[in-house]
């Protein structure tokens, strides 16, 4: 191939995004990218999708959804994804947070995994534990959390095909855009584990007829995806057969789990070719080979599933995390988002924005006695943070005059109530609560030119070296916040960093003031700058 004409990227860095273990290289042409596939040529700093791209930008669904002036009921908008072109991938989530991460990262819709969320619920393998309620309620939290069409996981319909009948309506009133419904016996489990079983053809096929019966029932248009673990029960050709029948009893979608390589793959995309495929990535040592989205377009699939991604990087975070809090240490800050990050994701900020459409200039406050005082329609108090400080609050009627004596201690709070109260007048001024840090005032905080006012220009360097010898945090705070310490570095929480400070707050230049290996071998050391 001419270098000029057509770019190779590798496979690893096309999928660098979902970071699929692929276990060798492979490389192809960015030409094969089709206007409508789900994937695009990546930029290694910037990943900016191109205005037309039909699966790379958030927006251009976002007209779709908005074309008749509404937002699309989620099953409209799941059949208009599968009606685009390309394949497209849907992560798996098993929360609120992690559907909404999902939506945030770009995808246009995502799974439900009954595997992950038996896990995140339960804490238990997916093993036949959950039930169908568990998966409703959990099921609703996902559908509230994003706009993004849901396909929940509805594991075998949690009996006959009565009891199917109802699942696919719970799922329908739980806002799914579309249900997995599979062939396996009760109790079921992962697909990807020993000692599957099935039930009968007959019987499995009566689950999609119930399915579809339920659907019209409804008045729904949810899609309902058959699935069939007869691969690893019986054997390839008996599932075959099996979605031939599903595709007859009117599934939308088809899915055989745990096909073993890329011939039966393609086997399968032959069968009913009018009805998409649905194929399922199972990281980390499935039966099926992990195929890029570029081969499983040309094999014949429509919708890939990453059912194990998010709950797998989560669980190893969660280690990794632990690991370093046992250690006396907080995750480092490139491990997780600031704070402000993690706010912005739950959405504290629009939160906020739209609280300001229904402010007022009445407010509540509590009383010493636990109940609610009168509504006050004044002037909202001004309160000053800091020690020291004696008058915080002043309501304009000098009646209700408040006055709130702050003492140095960590977090201390002090109420002094008018003397109307102190008369045995009943309670209905209000009681403003200030809560303060602990800051070294000795140390000119608030602004005394005492021998240690220095202290406030100075700071502290908190260095911790891995036994590897590698840099593990290297930051540095005000030395007059104390509190910041700790929490950084918990470990340091039984030293007297303030009588060490006291020891060097004269001298000039940087100080050594500890140095010392904790539970975990790190070596810890703190620096006066």
């Amino acid at each position: 191939m001419n270098p000029s004409s057509a770019v190779v990227a590798s496979r690893d860095r096309a999928l660098s995004f979902f970071n699929h273990p692929l276990s060798q290289a492979h490389t192809f042409p960015l030409a094969k990218f089709k206007n409508g596939s789900i994937i695009a040529p990546i930029n290694n700093q910037t990943r900016k999708p191109k205005p037309n791209a039909l699966f790379t930008s958030s927006k251009r669904f976002q007209a779709i959804r908005a074309c008749s002036g509404e937002r699309n009921p989620p099953a409209k908008a799941l059949r208009q994804i599968l009606e685009l072109p390309g394949v497209h991938q849907g992560p798996a989530c098993f929360d609120g947070l992690s559907a909404k991460l999902v939506e945030r990262a770009g995808f246009q819709y995502c799974f439900t995994s009954g595997f992950s969320i038996s896990a995140a619920r339960l804490g238990l393998p997916d093993t036949g534990f959950i039930s169908y309620g568990e998966m409703v309620d959990q099921g609703q939290q996902i559908t509230q959390a994003v706009s993004i069409p849901v396909i929940g996981d509805g594991d075998n319909g949690y009996g006959n095909a009565m009891n199917v009948k109802r699942t696919v309506k719970g799922y329908i009133r739980a806002g799914f855009a579309g249900i997995i419904l599979e062939d396996q016996v009760s109790p079921k489990a992962c697909g990807h584990t020993q000692g599957r079983k099935v039930v009968s053809r007959e019987e499995a096929v009566m689950r999609i007829k119930a399915a579809v019966d339920a659907r019209k029932e409804s008045g729904s248009d949810i899609v309902i995806v058959a699935r069939t673990d007869s691969r690893q029960a019986l054997s390839l050709e008996e599932s075959l057969w099996r979605s031939r029948a599903f595709a007859d009893a009117g599934a939308d979608v088809l899915f055989i789990d745990a096909l073993a390589s890329k011939e039966e793959m393609k086997a399968f995309c032959e069968v009913s070719p009018l009805v998409p495929k649905m194929a399922n990535m199972l990281e980390g040592g499935g039966k099926t080979p992990i195929v890029n989205p570029l081969e499983l377009e040309e094999i014949g699939y429509k919708l890939v599933a990453y059912p194990l991604s998010l709950i797998g990087v989560s669980i190893r975070a969660m280690q990794d995390s632990l690991t370093a809090l046992k250690g006396g240490r907080i995750p480092p800050p490139g491990s997780m988002p600031s704070f402000d990050e993690i706010k912005e994701i739950l959405g504290f900020n629009n939160y906020y924005e739209e609280e300001k459409r229904y402010a007022t200039s009445t407010y509540q406050l509590y009383s010493d006695r636990g109940g609610m005082a009168n509504s006050v329609s004044q002037t909202k108090p001004t309160v000053i943070f800091g020690n020291n400080v004696k008058l915080l609050s002043c309501l304009p009627n000098p009646k209700n005059m408040v006055y709130v004596s702050v003492s140095s201690n960590a977090y201390s709070i002090q109420r002094v109530q008018d003397d109307s109260e102190q008369r045995g007048q009943s309670p209905q001024d209000p009681v403003v609560e200030v809560i303060t840090p602990d800051v070294y005032n000795n140390y000119g905080a608030d602004g005394s030119r005492g021998p240690f006012s220095g202290i406030w220009s100075r700071t502290l360097r908190i260095k911790i070296t891995g036994r590897d010898g590698f840099e593990k945090l290297d930051v540095r705070i005000p030395a007059g916040f104390l509190e910041g310490v700790t929490n950084i570095v918990p470990a340091l929480g039984g030293v007297n960093i303030k009588a060490l400070l006291d020891d060097a707050a004269e001298e000039v230049g940087g100080k050594l003031l500890l140095d010392f290996n904790d539970t975990m071998g790190d070596r810890i050391q703190v620096f006066l700058e």
